[in-house]
């Protein structure tokens, strides 16, 4: 028998039960009822024959039950997660959509609904980059989601800052085999690219919209960062072109914003080595160097040449957390070995400092319990869940070297978009986003000024002709980890199109200032 991942709906004494049968899972059989959460029998089955003939012997009938889609939606409500001792005042959803049926391929969701009145807070989705990373893993376990794990890896916390005080929240483990999501056909899992993910995260969302029928139509913005620098713009330009196609489509996009994104690899590459040596964690002659053998080459297929020099700069730079130059890097074994300028490790804060706490989330999510809660009964190849998976790094097909196109198309069709980056980022830096703005050459409409949040400045920020740009002081390649207040106010600016330091109190300042 080969590999498959079945779902049957049938009528046991004239109750309605869903059951899902995955041959990944020693062929064993999860027997849910609608309105519960939690499987309410587990089997091992060889064949739909034989299920049959176990059904038959304990009932006296099997037929097939509506097959609504918002019966999924019951079936996807979380009531409780492992390890928490608090209570919530939303509803949230897991589980797996499936984005292509021939292959079997499925992406994992969780669905934080607002805190109040979710009913008029606008969708925002969320995508972690990588490529290869899971958003479960970063955005909501230490980032923008209302759950962030505890140091003991076995329960959470909330978090006060979440980004569902203000939105419905929506994180999406992409492409498949990232996180929980995967595939029944292997191949698929080095065959991924910019393109499929996209077309994939479309599927997605269209097929999620029918198990959530309330949101269609209900004001859609997109978020993310790092590689979701390319993820985000692709799949908004994706939405953009089926809606134009598709009159009376269900998503009602609105605009995007990225953080310390990966965005022309041209751009990035100079602005990168540039801020490494303006921080003084380079020398002059590898600055030069890099320079010389990089600022041409691809950041994800960069020839040997560039990662030479790359390793190179690492080793100049130290053991530190090229993420967050200024924090205490992890010294958990996994995390050091994660050192590479394009991968996520990360600390955080929250409650107090811990730069570990990926390895936290890894423990958490690879409980069965917390597998069970959030209807996850799928693995990769490994047998594990992996925080971001080098198979898919490695193996990634394409990857332009710009979507500075994709910007020109998306800003000329009006969506919002916004850019923000932390200014304390090794990665993908504050220099780099500035380059690529400056490669869009738009008109400037907003000058550079500083944003408070309180009395303490929070960054600095300025407008262009269709793009707003947003620095954050002191955060580094995850902004949300390192200053999470500031991001909620970020986010509260940007969904309502508000500028983070409005230029009447810029004007007034000045004027203030030149009567003393």
């Amino acid at each position: 028998m080969g590999n498959n991942s079945l779902t049957k709906h049938v009528t046991l004494s004239h109750s309605c039960y869903y059951i899902n049968w995955n041959s990944n899972i020693k062929y064993f059989i999860y027997i849910h009822h609608p309105l519960q959460t939690k499987p309410i029998m587990k089997m091992s089955i060889w064949n739909w024959g034989f299920l049959t003939f176990v059904l038959i012997s304990l009932h006296s009938s099997v037929t097939l039950c509506n097959t609504d889609p918002t019966t999924q939606q019951r079936l996807d409500q979380v009531t409780s997660l492992p390890g928490q001792n608090f209570n919530v005042d939303f509803s949230h959803y897991a589980g797996y959509v499936t984005v292509n049926e021939e292959s079997g391929r499925a992406l994992f969701y969780w669905l934080t609904q607002a805190i109040e009145d979710s009913a008029s807070k606008p969708l925002v989705l969320w995508l972690n980059g990588g490529p290869g990373c899971s958003s479960i893993a970063y955005g909501m376990a230490e980032e923008v989601g209302p759950f962030h794990v505890n140091k003991d890896g076995k329960s959470v916390y909330l978090n006060p800052y979440s980004w569902n005080t203000v939105a419905n929240l929506l994180f999406l483990d992409s492409p498949v085999g990232v996180g929980y999501s995967y595939s029944n056909t292997s191949s698929d899992i080095t065959s991924n690219g910019d393109k499929r993910t996209a077309e994939d995260a479309l599927q997605f969302l269209l097929n999620w919209l029918e198990r959530f029928p309330e949101y269609k139509g209900r004001d859609f913005y997109l978020t993310g960062e790092s590689y979701a620098g390319h993820y985000v713009p692709q799949l908004s330009q994706a939405i953009v072109r089926y809606n134009k196609a598709n009159p009376g489509s269900p998503i009602n996009i609105k605009g995007y914003m990225v953080g310390n994104a990966l965005t022309d690899d041209y751009s990035d590459h100079v602005g990168l080595f540039q801020f490494l040596w303006a921080a003084g964690l380079i020398s002059d002659q590898t600055y030069k160097k890099s320079n010389e053998l990089c600022n041409k080459e691809s950041f994800i297929h960069p020839s040997r040449a560039c990662e030479e020099i790359t390793d190179i700069a690492n080793q100049e730079m130290g053991n530190i957390d090229p993420y967050s130059i200024f924090t205490p890097a992890c010294t958990a074994n996994s995390a050091t070995k994660r050192l590479k300028r394009r991968w996520h490790k990360v600390g955080h804060i929250g409650q107090s400092y811990d730069p570990c706490t990926a390895e936290y989330a890894t423990a958490y999510f690879n409980l069965p319990e917390v597998q069970n809660a959030l209807h996850a009964y799928h693995f990769n190849s490994s047998g594990t869940w992996e925080p971001c998976s080098m198979d898919i790094y490695n193996s990634w097909k394409d990857s332009p070297i710009s979507v500075l196109d994709v910007y020109q198309e998306l800003i000329s069709s009006g969506l919002r978009i916004w850019i923000f980056s932390g200014d304390t980022d090794g990665v993908l830096p504050v220099t780099c986003a500035r380059q690529s703005i400056n490669a869009l050459k738009l008109t400037t409409v907003g000058p550079w000024r500083p944003w408070y949040e309180g009395d303490q400045v929070g960054g600095w920020t300025q407008e262009y002709e269709g793009l707003t740009f947003v620095a954050v002081k002191g955060a580094g390649h995850e902004v949300p980890l390192h200053k999470p207040k500031e991001a909620l106010t970020l986010l509260k600016s940007f969904l309502t199109g508000t500028s983070m330091a409005p230029i009447e109190q810029v004007i007034e300042s000045k004027t203030d200032a030149a009567s003393q």
